[in-house]
C-alpha cells in the first residue's frame, strides 16, 4: 500500500513538472490574429493608394495651373513640393514611437543611433531637393505629352533598383502590370494636345528632357533606398516611422530650396509674378498652398505603400495616376475624353488589377508556408515534451505514461 502511494506521488510530480514546463517555455509560434488584422491591412493599403492617387493628381494639376497662369519660378515650384511638411507635425506627436515600436524581425533589435538617422534623413533630403528641381525643369521646358511619357520610365528604373537593393522577384503578372501601365502612360502622352506646350529652344528642350529622365531615375532610386532603410536601419513597423521619413527629409529639402531661391535671385521676381498672375493674388497664394498640401498627402500615401508592400508597388500606383489626371481634367477643366484616353484608362486599371492579383497569390502562399511551419513547430514541441517526460520517469524509476 505504501509503495502504491509512493508511485502515485511520483506520477503527480511528473504531471506537475509537465505543467510547469508548459508555463515556462514560451510559445515560439503564436497563433495568427483573426482575419480582422488582415482586413485592417487592406484598409490601410487602400487608404494609402487613395492618398497617393488623389494627392499626386491634384498636385500635378495645380502645378500645371501655376505655370499656365503666369508662374515662372522653378525654385518656387520646387519649394512647394516639400514645404507642406508642418501639417504633418500633429500626427507625429499623436503617434508615439516609444509605445508602438515593433521590430520587423522576431529577434530583439536595437534602435538606430541618432547620428545614423540624421545622416539618413539629410541624404534623402538632398536627393529630394534635386529630384523636385529636375521635375520642375522638365515640366517647364517640355510639352506635357513628352513629360508624361518620360515620367513613365520610372517603372523601368525602379525595376532595376528593386532587383539590386530589395531582392524583388519578377513574375509574369508583375511584368504584365508594368508593361500595361507603361503603355497606358505612353498612349496618353502621344495623344496629349501639344498646343499648350510653350516653344523653347533646342538647348532648353534638351535640358528638360535630361532633367525629367534624371528625375525619374532619382525618384525610383529614392523609393528603393527608403524601403531598404526601413528594413535594415529603422526596423520599426509604425506609422510614426513613415512620418519621420517624410517630415525630416522634407525639412532638409525645404531648407535647400530656400537657399536655392535666394542664391538664384528668383525671390526678387516673386512679387512681380504674384501681381501679374492671371487669376489674381489670392488665387496665386491658394495655388501654391494647396500644391504644398497635396504633395504631402501624396508622399504619405507613397511612403505608406513602401512600408506596407514594396517600393515597386508604390511606383506602379504612382504611375497609375498618369491616366487618372486626364479624367480629373475632364471633370474640373472640361477637357475632351476621346477613345485613346478611355483605352489608356482601361489598360491602367488592368495593370493595377494584375499586380493586386499577384500580391494576393503571394499572400496566399505566405499563409500556407506559415501554417506548415506552425504544424512543424507543434509536432517538434510535442515530441520534446514526450521525450522529457520519459526521461523524467526514468530518473524517478517509474513507468512512463505517454499521452
Amino acid at each position: 500500500m505504501a509503495e502504491d502511494q509512493m508511485v502515485e506521488l511520483q506520477r503527480t510530480a511528473v504531471d506537475d513538472r509537465e505543467l510547469n514546463l508548459d508555463e515556462d517555455i514560451p510559445s515560439t509560434n503564436q497563433p495568427q490574429p483573426p482575419k480582422l488584422k488582415h482586413y485592417k491591412w487592406w484598409i490601410r493599403v487602400i487608404s494609402y493608394i487613395l492618398f497617393l492617387l488623389a494627392g499626386q493628381s491634384t498636385a500635378i494639376l495645380l502645378g500645371r495651373l501655376y505655370y499656365d497662369k503666369g508662374g515662372n519660378s522653378k525654385w518656387m515650384a520646387t519649394f512647394v513640393q516639400s514645404a507642406g511638411f508642418p501639417i504633418l507635425l500633429p500626427l507625429l506627436f499623436f503617434f508615439s514611437p516609444s509605445t508602438k515600436s515593433t521590430p520587423i524581425s522576431s529577434s530583439i533589435t536595437s534602435q538606430p543611433k541618432t547620428s545614423t538617422l540624421v545622416f539618413l534623413y539629410f541624404c534623402f533630403g538632398l536627393l529630394l531637393t534635386g529630384d523636385n528641381l529636375m521635375y520642375s525643369y522638365g515640366l517647364l521646358y517640355l510639352p506635357v505629352s513628352t513629360y508624361s511619357l518620360l515620367c513613365a520610365t520610372q517603372l523601368a528604373f525602379n525595376a532595376v533598383f528593386s532587383f539590386f537593393f530589395n531582392s524583388q522577384n519578377f513574375t509574369p503578372l508583375i511584368l504584365n502590370s508594368i508593361i500595361l501601365l507603361s503603355i497606358s502612360a505612353a498612349l496618353l502622352a502621344v495623344n496629349a494636345d501639344s498646343e499648350n506646350a510653350s516653344t523653347v529652344s533646342k538647348g532648353k528642350y534638351a535640358v528638360g528632357f535630361l532633367c525629367t529622365v534624371g528625375a525619374s531615375a532619382t525618384y525610383s532610386l529614392c523609393l528603393s533606398l527608403i524601403q531598404l532603410s526601413f528594413e535594415k536601419v529603422i526596423k520599426r513597423e509604425t506609422f510614426s516611422a513613415v512620418l519621420d521619413m517624410q517630415i525630416y527629409p522634407s525639412f532638409v529639402a525645404t531648407c535647400g530650396c530656400v537657399v536655392g531661391l535666394f542664391a538664384s535671385g528668383d525671390w526678387k521676381t516673386l512679387s512681380k509674378e504674384m501681381k501679374e498672375y492671371q487669376e489674381g493674388k489670392i488665387s496665386y497664394l491658394m495655388t501654391l498652398i494647396w500644391t504644398a498640401v497635396t504633395w504631402q498627402i501624396s508622399s504619405i500615401g507613397l511612403l505608406g505603400l513602401i512600408f506596407e508592400v514594396s517600393s515597386l508597388f508604390s511606383n506602379v500606383i504612382s504611375t497609375l495616376s498618369l491616366p487618372v489626371i486626364p479624367i480629373l481634367a475632364v471633370v474640373f477643366f472640361h477637357d475632351k475624353m476621346d477613345g485613346v484616353k478611355a483605352m489608356a484608362m482601361l489598360l491602367a486599371f488592368w495593370g493595377f488589377l494584375s499586380y493586386i492579383y499577384q500580391h494576393y497569390l503571394d499572400d496566399s502562399k505566405s499563409k500556407v508556408k506559415k501554417k506548415k511551419e506552425a504544424n512543424c513547430n507543434e509536432v517538434s514541441f510535442g515530441s520534446y515534451r514526450s521525450c522529457l517526460k520519459i526521461s523524467t520517469c526514468k530518473n524517478l524509476s517509474i513507468e512512463p505514461k505517454i499521452d
